[in-house]
């Protein structure tokens, strides 16, 4: 009998050779989609995504993707917003359910116009939690994004501090979510207090720049007021294009095609 670890392994390879799958995999783990009523409705992430955190986009297109956390306050909301709007560009936020419950407006303005992800309630470090919180802090987050928003938030998780283990991205694939981290931080959440510029968060957008990076950035202060990354997003835009990159809306991820 054939190995089902060895054949998920060259099926996945197979995709990604013909350009089909939609997802990286770091490794084959052989696990499958979601069972169903994992998280109420929507889209479920496809089976080559699970196993292992994505932090690049499968692809050689110039592509790159936007993304911005919300944990604290929402004080470059409107500027991300305006900007992106302006350009009509695409992006996807990652807020926690506290902000959502603190927030509601702030979050319906986002899910009105962009993808939402779920980046857990409280922002605890998931390698502290069991199974079971790890459960409860997904779905408290969920429930309180879709309050807030209104709208069906996208399969995806982000994990606070980024710190994924191969157990706390399995708990979450269960739970019906893909794990989507970054390429780079441009670290303006640290903020001037933190040692933080605009241009050295533009500086760290630009040197991460490859096909298929994900940017993150962050949507508020960590209680100076100062939202570098709100600062810094048209120049980062700039860059992007100026390298001949287009900037690519992750909910296309779910489509059959991918990214391609």
């Amino acid at each position: 009998m054939v190995d089902p670890v060895r054949r998920a392994a060259v099926a996945a390879l197979s995709l990604v050779a013909a350009g089909l799958a939609p997802w990286s995999v770091a490794s084959a783990s052989g696990r499958t989609a979601p069972r169903a009523g994992a998280v109420p409705g929507g889209p479920r992430p496809p089976a080559e995504l699970l196993g292992s955190e994505i932090r690049r986009l499968p692809t050689s297109r110039k592509v790159v993707a936007l993304t911005f956390n919300a944990a604290w306050d929402e004080s470059g909301v409107d500027t991300v917003l305006g900007e992106l709007r302006r350009r009509k560009l695409a992006a996807t936020f990652f807020p926690t359910g506290e902000f959502a419950e603190a927030h509601p407006a702030a979050v319906r303005a986002m899910g009105a116009a962009h993808g939402l992800g779920n980046h857990s309630h409280s922002h605890p470090y998931f390698d502290d939690l069991s199974t079971a919180e790890r459960a409860q802090e997904v779905r408290r987050a969920d429930a309180a994004i879709r309050a807030a928003s209104g709208v069906e938030p996208l399969p995806f998780f982000r994990f606070p501090y980024s710190a994924t283990s191969e157990e706390s991205v399995a708990d979450v694939n269960e739970l019906g979510y893909a794990a989507i981290e970054f390429t780079t931080d441009t670290n303006g959440y640290l903020g001037p207090e933190g040692g933080m510029s605009v241009d050295e968060a533009v500086e760290r957008a630009v040197d991460a720049l490859a096909p298929g990076a994900i940017l993150q950035m962050h949507v508020g202060s960590t209680g100076d007021g100062v939202v570098i990354d709100a600062q810094a997003l048209p120049r980062i835009i700039d860059a992007v294009q100026d390298e001949g990159y287009e900037v690519i809306d992750l909910r296309g991820l779910l489509s059959p095609a991918g990214v391609r």
